[in-house]
């Protein structure tokens, strides 16, 4: 099992993207949450089998969200607790 958190930047915001992301988990074994954060960027939190975890990046990668996305940062973090599926934090 692995946890990353992911920033992204660029016009990810009032274009659906934290819907859109929590559709796409929805395919994936994933368990989390996106926010949208102070700054303009969203943050993803993913945790589960690393393959999961990572098809499910590609999968935003690889989606229509694609356009929107001008830069990604993913980086290892620590385990939440407690986490059950996969929702969008206001």
């Amino acid at each position: 099992m692995i946890t990353i958190s992911a920033c992204y930047e660029g016009k990810v915001r009032g274009v659906g993207f934290r819907a859109s992301v929590l559709s796409l988990a929805k395919g994936f074994e994933v368990t989390g949450w996106v926010k949208n954060l102070p700054d303009g960027r969203v943050e993803l939190l993913a945790a589960g089998e690393k393959a999961e975890v990572e098809e499910f990046l590609q999968g935003i990668r690889e989606s229509h969200l694609a356009g929107h996305i001008e830069s990604e940062s993913v980086l290892p973090t620590t385990p939440g607790d407690g986490l059950k599926g996969f929702r969008i934090l206001d």
